[in-house]
């Protein structure tokens, strides 16, 4: 197995933590984790303490993770960490709007509205800003495209620089 890399033969050490993000890491972008990613996990959280730490909400991270994914890690941080279990407990939480405050969030979105609608990009499929207690996610072709126009799009932006400009 191409994850076999921690053949040791050692108790586990609790004081390394190995933390991974989800996307492009435990799974493709948005896809569901592989068994042997899973097999591969378990291994190593035998060896050493392992957690995640996406972006994504903890609902999401499930669609991806499965629904026992608090039960799979020591730690689990969603949303960039705002939210924070250990051992499957929640024991933090805090958001993005707390922080930053109604009327600072609500001038942020309507810039970003304002820019993508005037974007000349080859498609717009809706929900281009999602809501999360850690941020904004801003999407110029919006959330609601397929996985071909997301890529299509990303090669299309990698020539065109659409989000380094919004940036």
């Amino acid at each position: 197995s191409s994850f076999s890399v921690f053949q040791l033969t050692m108790a586990r050490r609790a004081d390394c933590i190995v933390l991974f993000d989800v996307d492009g890491t435990l799974t493709k972008p948005r896809g569901a984790v592989t068994d042997e990613m899973l097999a591969f996990l378990k291994e190593l959280r035998s060896k050493v303490v392992i957690g995640v730490v996406g972006g994504s909400d903890l609902k999401k991270q499930k669609e991806q993770l499965g629904d026992n994914c608090l039960e799979l890690f020591d730690f689990f941080f969603p949303e960039n960490g705002l939210a924070a279990y250990k051992q499957g407990a929640l024991f933090s939480e805090t958001s993005f709007k707390d922080h930053l405050g109604e009327e600072k969030m609500q001038r942020l979105i309507n810039f970003c509205l304002r820019y993508i609608a005037d974007l000349d990009i080859p498609i717009k499929r809706g929900t281009f800003i999602e809501f999360r207690k850690g941020m904004l996610n801003v999407s110029p072709i919006g959330r609601n495209c397929s996985q071909v126009e997301r890529d299509d799009y990303e090669k299309f932006d990698l020539a065109n620089g659409i989000r380094k400009a919004f940036i």
